[in-house]
């Protein structure tokens, strides 16, 4: 591969590091960058295009490991984090609970998806959508939430909010966006849903990667390897200086600051587009 497209690849990894987190839509920006821009499909082909945009979200996840790797081993008992207490909540099950509604739409789907939903149109409408939601969470949730930190969630919480992050299997939405609107409509605080968010999106994303690629292997070819490397390693530096800044953040600005993002983002693109 030549060093144009390995910059593609290194600008598609800084996009999706750096909005993986927020609830904007990294695989949306994405779309919209390579669509509209660099036009990787043309060198990849459309189904080894759309499998990057999912397998490069691997190294923002990576970055999560990174940063919460003490709460994720507490999950299997490996590791007990100072303060938290004997009779925790939190566990394993929260987190299967939760990916599994995901899980079992994007597996009947995932086809569906690939063919229809990447694209710049589809995610103009899921952007407003996404919007629109956050917006009513900000404005409906409750003024003093009553679970503040992951040993509070319940698993009625846990499933709910991993229903209402199916959403997010139309590229656009934004994972994040839908399951800390989900949690912050359920009773939890801003800060509290994301946590439950980037937890949940370590493997629900490790799987999705596999599926994509398992699906998509007759497309690839070891071209392209290159291409995935850089953009994994792009979107795990990226990612690693963002997460913790976007928790800092989602927790003094909430969601609707990003929401208005989002909807003029969506004007713009449709202006452009259509």
């Amino acid at each position: 591969m030549d060093f144009i497209e390995l910059l593609k690849a290194l600008i598609l990894g800084l996009v999706e590091g750096m909005t993986e987190f927020a609830p904007v839509s990294s695989t949306g920006h994405m779309i919209i960058v390579d669509d509209m821009w660099l036009k990787t499909e043309e060198f990849l082909g459309m189904y080894s295009a759309n499998t990057f945009k999912i397998v490069v979200q691997l190294g923002s996840i990576l970055a999560v490991v990174v940063v919460m790797w003490k709460r994720l081993l507490s999950l299997v008992g490996l590791y007990k984090i100072k303060g938290q207490p004997a009779n925790r909540k939190f566990n394993l099950i929260h987190v299967i609970v939760g990916m599994l509604p995901a899980v079992v739409l994007g597996f009947a789907f995932k086809d569906y998806i690939d063919d229809y939903l990447f694209g710049v149109k589809p995610v103009i409408f899921s952007l407003v959508a996404g919007a629109i939601l956050m917006i009513v969470a900000d404005k409906f949730g409750p003024k003093r939430p009553t679970v503040t930190t992951l040993d509070k969630i319940s698993y009625g919480q846990a499933l709910k909010i991993g229903l209402v992050q199916c959403l997010s299997l139309w590229p656009g939405f934004s994972r994040s966006g839908a399951t800390i609107s989900g949690g912050v409509l359920l009773g939890l605080d801003h800060k509290t849903a994301a946590d439950f968010t980037f937890i949940m999106a370590v493997p629900i994303m490790a799987g999705a990667s596999l599926v994509s690629v398992m699906k998509n292997w007759q497309y690839m070819s070891m071209d392209y390897i290159g291409f995935y490397a850089v953009g994994f390693v792009s979107a795990f530096v990226f990612a690693l200086l963002s997460i913790k800044f976007f928790l800092i953040l989602i927790d003094k600005i909430k969601l609707t600051p990003f929401a208005i993002y989002r909807i003029i983002l969506a004007i713009v693109l449709a202006i452009i587009v259509f």
